[in-house]
């Protein structure tokens, strides 16, 4: 399966019919995802960390990109798999890229924050730049951002989280990402920024909010949902394990 797969599904879409991507933690839910229906899927870090026993940002570099392969090799080649790299991993672009591909996955999240930090939006640029000159078409970059989760203080968080959203998104896709992934922007957001970003964007549904439809609406090309999946499955288990138990 080749990137130019996964970025054909994010294009031409309808409104109110974005691409719906789950996130499988493990090979299992891999194939559960994909026998449901879905046509491409996006690991989460922190749900693939819980199943590895590690806390979020945890895993060693070797562990992800190994249970990325395993999620890889469990589903039909058919079906592309983008793997979320939270920072990268403090490793090369060149070396970052290599070990993506080597684990099979067409996709990847880059994230612009590194220890509950916003990174310099200039300096993510640049290290985007250099992944899309190492993958050149072969994998397709979502790049995170993280301004509404760690953009400081202010008398108006959320315009000055608007503002420079929109900012580093232009600077992302202009250094080659595929998609922005403006991580926690509140649904009310994403009219202003699907109309200020030329390109894909990526938004993340959350229990108590908007559907993936409505989302879509909104100006959505792709929803994910981080670890939602793995934690209702964890949430079931722990329901079996009461039941037993009473």
């Amino acid at each position: 399966m080749t990137a130019t797969v996964l970025r054909t599904l994010h294009h031409d879409r309808a409104p109110g019919d974005p691409l719906v991507l789950p996130g499988p933690w493990d090979a299992a839910s891999a194939r559960v995802f994909v026998e449901a229906g879905f046509p491409a899927l996006a690991t989460p870090s922190a749900g693939v960390a819980d199943s590895l026993g590690y806390a979020d940002g945890a895993v060693p570099a070797a562990e992800m990109f190994a249970a990325v392969a395993r999620i890889v090799r469990a589903v039909p080649a058919t079906v592309p798999v983008s793997a979320d790299v939270e920072a990268g991993y403090g490793l090369p672009p060149e070396e970052l890229v290599e070990r993506l591909l080597e684990s099979g996955a067409v996709g990847c999240n880059l994230e612009d924050s590194a220890d509950g930090v916003l990174v310099e939006a200039e300096w993510q640029a640049d290290r985007l730049a250099a992944v899309r000159q190492a993958a050149g078409d072969a994998l397709f970059v979502n790049a995170r951002i993280d301004t509404y989760v760690h953009g400081g203080p202010s008398p108006d968080p959320a315009a000055k989280a608007g503002a420079e959203t929109v900012r580093r998104a232009l600077l992302y896709v202009a250094a080659g990402a595929d998609c922005v992934y403006p991580i926690m922007a509140p649904a009310e957001a994403l009219p202003r920024l699907a109309a200020a970003v030329p390109g894909p964007l990526n938004a993340l549904a959350l229990p108590d909010g908007p559907g993936p439809r409505r989302l879509g609406e909104l100006g959505a090309t792709r929803v994910t949902f981080g670890p939602g999946f793995q934690r209702r499955a964890m949430a079931a288990v722990r329901g079996f394990a009461d039941e037993l138990l009473a």
